[in-house]
């Protein structure tokens, strides 16, 4: 009953959207940062990245779907915490392109030291194709990025928990960025371009592409 006893308050949703969205906010300025390429940026269609530094603002975005995938990874991270893993953890590299210097960053969800083990966090609408490629090879880049070799995908979805183990799997870090840079994959994948918040400017957005969920 509006304005009755069920009257809004939006104290826990202002709380909720200052997190969501507080976070992209400050990633801004980076965002725009020719020299900054993102784990994510390796494992999806190539002109989001060049599209992004265009036009950084479009990628902020407050959508149910990402607000409950954000509060699954809260909540398991705080988890993993209370058993000892390091969360949240950012990790870098420098790589060099025909001479000119690239910063791959990215942000481990959990990583256990006692067992060189790092831990990624998805969620997904349904358990269909899992473990995802692209979900496998981001794994393998931070397995790069921090040097340890077993790596466990953990999926949330509304009717499963699953769990996969990676083990490491050889990945040229300078290769990848090479064909970011070239805009190789445009999309890389079928579905990407239905989610994607670039796609009213994108050139090479082809609608309805496979539409299904990731």
């Amino acid at each position: 009953m509006p304005g009755g006893l069920y009257g809004s308050s939006n104290f826990a949703l202002r709380l909720i959207y200052e997190k969501v969205v507080g976070e992209q906010l400050k990633r801004l300025e980076e965002a725009r940062d020719p020299s900054v390429v993102y784990v994510t940026d390796l494992v999806s269609c190539t002109h989001r990245f060049h599209m992004r530094k265009l036009y950084p603002e479009l990628a902020v975005a407050f959508e149910p779907p990402m607000v409950l995938g954000d509060i699954v990874h809260w909540g398991l991270e705080a988890l993993f915490k209370e058993r000892g893993f390091d969360v949240e953890v950012e990790v870098s590299r420098a790589v060099y392109v025909n001479d000119k210097m690239y910063i791959i960053k990215g942000r481990v969800d959990a990583i256990d030291k006692s067992t060189g083990t790092v831990v990624e966090i998805k969620t997904a609408r349904l358990a269909v194709e899992l473990p995802k490629d692209h979900h496998v090879k981001q794994l393998n880049i931070y397995l790069e990025l921090t040097g340890y070799k077993r790596g466990v995908l953990v999926y949330i979805t509304p009717d499963r928990v699953l769990e996969y183990s990676i083990t490491k799997s050889q990945v040229d870090l300078e290769f990848e960025v090479r064909e970011l840079l070239e805009d190789k994959y445009r999309p890389r994948y079928p579905w990407e371009c239905t989610y994607c918040a670039y796609r009213k400017l994108c050139p090479f957005y082809i609608p309805e592409h496979g539409r299904r969920a990731q």
